[in-house]
């Protein structure tokens, strides 16, 4: 079976050949090559930033009323469902995302996500404020300001994907960008970038030329002649807070604006009047969830003293019976790593963490069954305490550090006591307590007692997490200006 090729770039309306050619793109969970991605050159980079700069300034689409655009982004949404079903296979592929999460959370969320902006898009743009009587000056006439507030886009928007949950991620980008009339250049991982080539490919079919851009590239100069082209008004960074940093002094010099969503070690609360079975298998999420993949993971596991050795032995054990494999395989609940250097990341974090003193209860190794495959075993880190670096580090893989803690004042000051704070979790009977550590809790969102994430609630992080907001309404505020347009009356 021939493999994919994806050897060109989009830029204003055209795909054209990448100029470097292709680099290949490895399966994780086979080590063999999976198909071809286009590497372009930064000076295609810079086209496809003059060309969405060219639609901004004098395209339809910033000029369009917002309904308009709402039909076009949801006929994007139709077409992009009409594929879900065909790009499973080239998704488990590349991202090495368990077969059900590929067709739902990495491609089927992608529709969601654009119908939820289609929709959004209608939202009114322009508010009225109420009149104002305002004194005259040395005696002059008293005058009614009254006026209007607009909200506008910010121009062309930089939309830069991670690679754990690329096209997801990919869409609550271009979603609410694309719906308050901005043009996009989108840049994929180069992890994984073929099927968000295709999610370009779809959603640039039925907008006019220029508004959506695809660029795309194996090394730093293609995301750096991005962030510094001078035709970028905003970065849309999703990633590790290490390029965020980067990314952020690179916007400062010309004044840019950025919304960046970067790493978490998210403090899992649990208190001994918890419903423990559940809040157990909610802890083992982290294993079974993209092996670990994910900012918003509870790898930080913070155990009132009295039920630590009880929950982390349930864990322990439980983890046995989690098996690790092909993500095609029928029943395999943890899949592979993205990358060989993904796994040896994680694995030098598990040697510090032994080094540093803590125990493992479970884990710590490649699986002996797996000869092939960026595979690593679910982990879990006992005694240990929160100046390790294996609690205060992200790590981005199956690995959880649990902490004891005496009391609630205790739990909270080992919460807060982090470089992140993008998410958080609490497990508690007691629901008054439970919402009094939540508030108290440094984290852009605290779930308790397992509450399902809301598709419509704002979503960032405090500190090194990042800064902005995006996720349902509260993405058409971080992608637009507001105006203030005045008059006497």
């Amino acid at each position: 079976m021939a493999l994919p090729v994806f050897d060109k770039v989009l830029i204003g309306g055209e795909w054209v050949p990448a100029a470097r050619g292709t680099f290949p793109i490895i399966n994780p969970a086979t080590e063999e090559t999976a198909g071809h991605a286009p590497e372009c050159s930064p000076e295609q980079v810079l086209a496809a930033a003059r060309a969405a700069r060219e639609a901004f300034d004098t395209g339809p689409w910033p000029r369009m009323s917002g309904a308009e655009r709402g039909k076009l982004l949801q006929k994007a949404a139709d077409a992009f469902r009409q594929r879900v079903d065909d790009l499973v296979d080239l998704t488990v592929a590349e991202t090495g995302a368990l077969r059900p999460i590929a067709k739902t959370l990495q491609l089927g969320e992608v529709v969601a996500r654009l119908e939820k902006y289609a929709d959004l898009a209608r939202e009114k743009e322009i508010e009225g404020l109420p009149p104002v009587q305002r004194p005259g000056v040395a005696g002059a006439t008293a005058t009614l300001a009254a006026g209007i507030v607009v909200r506008e886009p910010v121009g062309v928007i930089a939309c830069i994907s991670p690679f754990n949950f690329p096209m997801t991620n990919c869409a609550g980008k271009i979603g609410p960008a694309l719906a308050v009339g901005n043009t996009v250049v989108i840049k994929p991982p180069p992890q994984d970038p073929m099927v968000m080539a295709e999610l370009a490919r779809v959603v640039a079919d039925v907008l006019p030329p220029g508004v959506v851009n695809f660029v795309c590239g194996s090394g730093p100069d293609v995301g750096e002649a991005l962030t510094s082209s001078p035709d970028v008004d905003m970065i849309s960074f999703t990633g590790s807070t290490i390029v965020g940093r980067i990314i952020e002094q690179s916007a400062a010099t010309q004044m840019k604006r950025t919304l960046q969503e970067l790493g978490g070690k998210s403090a899992n609360v649990v208190f001994a009047d918890c419903d423990m079975a559940t809040a157990v298998r909610s802890a083992m999420s982290v294993w079974s969830f993209h092996s670990g993949q994910i900012c918003i993971a509870p790898t930080r596991l913070l155990i009132e003293e009295s039920i630590y050795d009880e929950f982390t032995g349930k864990m322990a054990a439980a983890s046995k019976a989690l098996k690790v494999g092909d993500p095609n395989e029928e029943g395999v609940v943890v899949g592979p790593l993205v990358s060989k250097a993904q796994r040896d990341r994680v694995e030098a974090y598990v040697k510090t963490g032994v080094e540093e003193g803590a125990t493992l209860a479970c884990g710590g190794r490649r699986p002996a069954h797996l000869s092939k495959g960026w595979y690593f075993e679910p982990t879990l880190f006992t005694k240990a305490n929160n100046q390790m670096r294996i609690a205060r580090e992200e790590i981005f893989g199956p690995v959880i550090t649990a902490i004891p803690f005496k009391d609630e004042a205790d739990a909270v000051a080992i919460a807060n006591d982090s470089d992140y704070g993008l998410y958080g979790y609490v497990w508690s009977g007691d629901p008054v307590r439970a919402l009094r550590v939540a508030r108290a809790m440094r984290t852009g969102t605290v779930q308790i007692n397992g509450s399902p994430p809301n598709p419509d609630a704002p979503f960032g992080g405090f500190k090194q997490s990042g800064h902005g907001r995006d996720g349902g309404r509260f993405a058409l505020s971080a992608y637009s200006e507001l105006k203030y347009v005045g008059w006497a009356s």
